[in-house]
């Protein structure tokens, strides 16, 4: 089995992972992993000299770590009362999904229509990875489970539209780090994919954006089970 860094998620062809200098990339994956863990509060203060004092760094990459962070929504910025850290809650997680289930049919209908057969040879080589890890190192299947789905948007004609997608994916993929799959959710994530697969085959464009709403409902709601049930093991 390859290492998990041969299947590291990229965004769709065009599209900036980040859109920023070296530092400011670097320390928006510092500041967003704070956030995430809870070391910088929901509503604290974000200070552009304390955070560039804290990473040795000058005020212009924190400035564009912070714009990059709004963009995901994972900081808010008031004029004349500076950043703050937004609330990681489950509000915040259901918004990005709802989305999701808004967006992801479309581009998958558009795909259904437009695969090739090395698209559906791609797809299903991914799956077989994906089944192969079965779970067993999770970073390796968020990657792969990552890679299967930017298959399916990457040629897109919006550009907009697989952009925020990937902006999405890849803050739910954050957010969800913290959480172990259930055998439920491993269960269906498997189907899932086979039975989109065979959609594609068929060319059953209808009932392959019916099915990734589904899927990407199902991931939403995984996740916000989870936050629940911590939640509840916090106040009790």
């Amino acid at each position: 089995m390859a290492e998990t860094s041969d299947f590291k998620a990229k965004p769709p062809e065009g599209i900036d992972a980040l859109g920023a200098s070296s530092e400011g990339a670097s320390l928006y994956q510092l500041i967003r992993e704070d956030i995430i863990e809870g070391r910088l509060a929901a509503n604290e203060r974000l200070v552009v000299t304390d955070l560039a004092r804290r990473h040795g760094t000058s005020t212009n990459p924190v400035r564009e770590a912070l714009q990059l962070l709004r963009g995901e929504g994972f900081v808010t910025l008031v004029p004349n009362r500076g950043a703050r850290v937004r609330p990681i809650d489950q509000d915040f997680v259901r918004d990005i999904y709802e989305i999701g289930v808004l967006i992801e049919p479309a581009l998958t209908r558009w795909f259904v229509n437009m695969a090739t057969v090395e698209d559906i040879a791609e797809l299903e080589r991914i799956q077989g990875l994906i089944e192969e890890n079965d779970f067993a190192d999770t970073l390796r299947h968020s990657e792969l489970d990552t890679a299967f789905h930017t298959v399916m948007y990457q040629k897109h004609y919006n550009r907009h539209a697989a952009e925020l997608w990937w902006k999405h994916r890849e803050v739910l993929r954050a957010v969800s780090r913290r959480f172990n799959f259930t055998l439920a959710r491993r269960a269906a994530i498997l189907s899932e994919h086979r039975e989109l697969i065979a959609h594609v085959k068929a060319g059953n464009a209808n009932e392959a954006a019916e099915l990734i709403a589904r899927h990407v409902e199902g991931s939403g709601r995984h996740i916000l089970e989870h936050m629940r049930a911590r939640n509840a093991a916090r106040a009790g």
